[in-house]
């Protein structure tokens, strides 16, 4: 992890505190998960984690079609064409 500063509101400190109270995390934990939401909606990823998450989507579900590999592409115009 890298370590920063930033400055918040009264408003924003008391918000993050009564966040992280009632949750049970600290605070740098809630200015995380609100950053990550942040940038997850905006689709502000990058490179290295949308691969990582590509690679472990990769195999994880069954089609239960044995030629996915050889005929990928009429299967995605066949669901594409509905």
């Amino acid at each position: 992890m890298v370590r920063t500063q930033i400055q918040l509101t009264q408003e924003q400190f008391e918000a993050v505190k009564r966040t992280a109270a009632s949750r049970n995390i600290s605070s740098a934990e809630v200015i995380r998960q609100a950053i990550e939401t942040l940038l997850k909606s905006r689709g502000v990823l990058d490179e290295g984690h949308k691969r990582s998450r590509a690679l472990k989507a990769a195999g994880a579900f069954r089609s239960g079609s044995h030629d996915v590999s050889k005929h990928h592409d009429a299967y995605l115009a066949e669901a594409y064409d509905e």
